[in-house]
């Protein structure tokens, strides 16, 4: 067992060839010589692109953020299995928790122009008028950000979104939908600007840790 969730476990291998457990040290140091110098975001200065910039950067420190997370995996700093102990004691999972919010920033970054459409089919074009599309199982719904959707940024395609629900809608339902929908489309999730792995637990917790209220029976 390690302590990389399915999504970093899926970038690790497409950057280092392999999975965690599979490589030894020699290896992973050389490796990882590699790819911080062909990756480095000042080989794509002389694109002159700000977007090819911010893509390059964004790519970068996932790799860095990985290599860490290796590194401290391999030293005895972070014990395999951490992520089930930050469950038990993170009150966001106690089962008194109280979720709620009102316009929740998501923005879905993707080389895959047909992700808009798997995301919402026909009722795109009625998202990006002002029409709400709920969440199948839920009352929960989503806005576009009419000045937004749909941008493109080089040859990526950014969609932002607005999530607003409601304590009688569960969180698991959420992050259950938007998982399925973006695992192996997008390339990027954002929730109110933090990178969020595009994995049910990562997108679960972000969701209840910005939207946590308060436990039943207690007041804040």
């Amino acid at each position: 067992m390690t302590p990389f969730s399915e999504q970093e476990l899926a970038e690790f291998r497409e950057y280092f060839g392999a999975a965690p457990g599979e490589m030894d040290g020699e290896t992973f140091k050389a490796k990882l010589r590699q790819l911080r110098a062909k990756y480095h975001p000042d080989n794509f200065e002389k694109f002159g692109d700000d977007t090819v910039r911010q893509l390059a950067t964004e790519r970068f420190q996932r790799i860095e953020r990985l290599a860490e997370k290796m590194e401290a995996w391999r030293s005895g700093k972070l014990p395999a299995g951490d992520a089930s102990a930050q469950k038990s004691t993170d009150p966001v999972f106690d089962p008194r928790a109280r979720f709620a919010y009102d316009q929740m920033k998501i923005e879905i970054r993707t080389g895959d122009k047909d992700l808009k459409y798997h995301l919402f089919g026909t009722f795109y074009r009625w998202l990006t008028m002002g029409d709400r599309f709920r969440i199948p199982e839920s009352k929960a719904y989503l806005i576009a950000d009419e000045e937004h959707a749909g941008r493109s940024i080089g040859y990526m395609e950014s969609i932002r979104v607005y999530l607003t629900f409601t304590e009688e809608d569960p969180t698991e339902t959420i992050a259950g939908w938007l998982a399925e929908k973006l695992a192996g489309r997008a390339d990027t999730l954002l929730i109110e600007g933090e990178r969020i792995p595009i994995d049910y637990d990562s997108i679960l917790l972000a969701i209840k840790k910005r939207s946590f209220k308060l436990l039943a029976g207690t007041s804040q």
